[in-house]
């Protein structure tokens, strides 16, 4: 304890300006909550400048964190002692729970992550932080105490994941120990500061039933799902930002045999695959030098190496779309992916974009009917105005004629409009078309209900 803290004498005295605080420097000193007074906020500024200025900060990195937060504790509780400020009990934890987030946690964002209510964190500044619950935008009332207090906590978290971030490359993605996705972008991109969005990863893992309290399909739907993930149907899911693909898709991995080989590829790893045979790959940015970069497109080729059962592609957004169009085509049946789009249709659309981008020039023909023969099933996911996600639309790929690929639509969201408090109002339908893929499930050994597409059923 002694070669951290050294010597408790002098606690009495204290910066006389800005300039000369070591928490300044270091860019720490935000405010982390609003529960805390006046009073009570400049107390704990101040133990935390002492403890800043006491204990050495890099050898508590190198601690384990529960050990460095144990030391934490105690040096404020000795200063908090030696003040003899009138607290109770439940402000002095407070104090010191904020302390130790300012030093080793992520500022004033742990107060955020701790809510589970809140689904996504956009900073848009030290003095803005918006955050979404159930679906709506609110302003929070944390803040950060300076941009370079923002900027301390963003190269801790991208620090974390062996990455940087600097005026050489000025936005990175990554993410938190929890698996929560990060983006961050800085001046000179950013024109008014260091600006930087948290979506939330959900520490309750997501099954069909639960999506189908939420309303975001129906038992029927959901069952279809099922059997289709477990006939090795290729699935391409499309939507929004925002609107729910990666949840969907971890909901859809569920139904994966547990006796199967799954391959995950993502730019920043989020899938929450339960399996006991998966193995997760991750995309690498360039070095300093502009070095050493994984794309999914290498990953996605080096995966067929591996012997996989499935492939899951947690968005294509390039070339490696091609390659993942290949392996469809070549055995790897029942594979997942994601993609932005705001219709089906368009979703085939981005594919043929993005095929273009791997410099392979191929006739528009050839390559419509190679989208056609990998991808089975196509779902639509938006989020509405009431801030629900709801699958929207299920399309099965039929096959090509002449130029065009043909769909079919086998479910829908009928929307009738929105009740007094805003809700939207609508209902789940079938079209009245029985699938090709039923068929295939039947010989499979899967049975699905035929009632189930009959639009006079209820969803």
């Amino acid at each position: 304890m002694d070669m951290i803290t050294g010597r408790l004498s002098g606690l009495a005295s204290r910066p006389a300006n800005g300039e000369d605080n070591p928490l300044h420097r270091r860019g720490l000193g935000g405010r982390l909550s609003a529960g805390l007074s006046n009073g009570e906020q400049d107390a704990k500024q101040d133990i935390l400048q002492r403890v800043v200025k006491m204990m050495d900060l890099s050898l508590l990195s190198s601690m384990e964190e529960t050990e460095a937060r144990a030391q934490i504790q105690e040096v404020c509780e000795r200063l908090l002692n030696q003040a003899s400020l009138p607290f109770n009990v439940p402000t002095r934890q407070r104090i010191v729970r904020e302390i130790e987030s300012e030093i080793l946690g992520l500022g004033p964002l742990d107060t955020l992550l701790a809510d589970p209510a809140i689904s996504d964190i956009l900073v848009n500044g030290p003095d803005q932080i918006y955050v979404e619950r159930h679906g709506k935008l609110e302003l929070a009332s944390a803040r950060f105490d300076s941009d370079r207090h923002l900027m301390t906590i963003i190269d801790r978290v991208v620090s974390r994941v062996g990455r940087r971030i600097d005026e050489s490359s000025p936005m990175v993605d990554a993410r938190l120990k929890d698996g929560s996705r990060v983006n961050a972008i800085i001046p000179p991109l950013a024109l008014n500061g260091p600006v930087m969005s948290v979506r939330r990863f959900a520490v309750d893992r997501l099954t069909a039933e639960r999506l189908v309290e939420l309303g975001e399909l129906t038992p029927g739907i959901a069952r279809v799902l099922q059997m289709v993930v477990r006939g090795r149907l290729n699935i391409l899911i499309s939507g929004g930002t925002g609107t729910g693909k990666t949840t969907l898709l971890n909901v859809l991995s569920g139904f994966i045999p547990p006796d199967e080989r799954v391959i995950t590829i993502e730019d920043s790893a989020e899938l929450q695959l339960q399996q006991p045979h998966v193995v997760r790959l991750e995309t690498r940015p360039p070095n300093i030098e502009g070095r050493g970069e994984v794309t999914q497109r290498d990953l996605v080729r080096n995966s067929l190496r591996m012997r996989p059962d499935r492939i899951v592609v947690g968005e294509v957004r390039g070339a490696e779309s091609l390659d993942m169009l290949q392996a469809m085509n070549t055995g790897h049946d029942g594979s997942l992916t994601t993609i932005h789009a705001n219709t089906p249709r368009d979703g085939l659309t981005r594919i043929e974009s993005m095929v273009a981008m791997s410099g392979v020039n191929l006739p528009t023909r050839s390559l419509r009917a190679q989208i056609a023969s990998a991808l089975d099933l196509v779902v639509q996911l938006e989020r509405h105005e009431d801030g629900r996600r709801r699958v929207v639309s299920i399309q099965e790929i039929d096959g090509i004629e002449g130029d065009i690929i043909t769909m079919s639509e086998i479910f829908r969201f009928e929307r009738e409009g929105l009740d007094r408090e805003g809700n939207v109002i609508g209902r789940f339908k079938a079209t009245g078309v029985v699938p090709r893929f039923h068929d295939q499930l039947r010989r499979r050994g899967l049975e699905l209900e035929i009632a189930v597409f009959d639009p006079a059923q209820a969803h």
